[in-house]
């Protein structure tokens, strides 16, 4: 499978499996799972076709390990816009996650803090370089510091997917660090 079709089929399914199922007819369960025989062939009614095969390699082979397979099941680890409950325990972040942003998005985020906006959560990242490249997607990255621990102690709660990312409802300013 080349590199182009890779992504092609990766952003099929991270738009039908994080926000838009019902465009090809799909429903998800309530943490988000869909069997994966219906997915193939609701993309193939809506001229898509992706064989088996192919979306083994695009899960096992997505940098970001955003997809997850679970039996005869498949779903988006994190970032839906559309109503799941991923069912993830609460866990006890490190002292400090990071965000990547770009430098048009600090004065609102200074007043603000980190809030969700379409997706169900603060999507956090454990290292700065991982933070890098999220902000990078979006222009010249900006990461922003984010103090876990003491959000952690003053009741916030916090998650951990499968493939690392920290999920939060929102990240009020007074726990953020901004460079320089």
């Amino acid at each position: 499978m080349d590199d182009r079709r890779t992504v092609k089929v990766s952003k099929y399914l991270a738009k039908h499996l994080r926000h838009q199922p019902e465009r090809i007819g799909l429903v998800l369960d309530p943490n988000g799972w869909v069997e994966i025989d219906a997915l193939l062939r609701a993309a193939a009614e809506h001229g898509v076709r992706i064989s088996r095969a192919e979306l083994d390699h695009v899960v096992a082979v997505n940098d970001k390990q955003r997809f997850a397979i679970e039996g005869d099941r498949i779903r988006a680890v994190q970032g839906h816009t559309v109503d799941v409950d991923l069912d993830l325990p609460a866990a006890v972040p490190p002292a400090y996650l990071y965000h990547g942003t770009v430098a048009r998005n600090l004065v609102a985020i200074r007043a603000e803090g980190l809030r969700p906006m379409a997706r169900h959560h603060v999507h956090l990242s454990p290292d700065r370089e991982t933070a890098t490249r999220v902000g990078a997607r979006r222009g010249r990255p900006v990461v922003l510091s984010v103090d876990a621990a003491a959000m952690h102690r003053d009741g916030h709660v916090f998650h951990v997917t499968a493939n690392g990312v920290w999920l939060t409802d929102a990240v009020p300013p007074a726990y953020l660090r901004f460079p320089g």
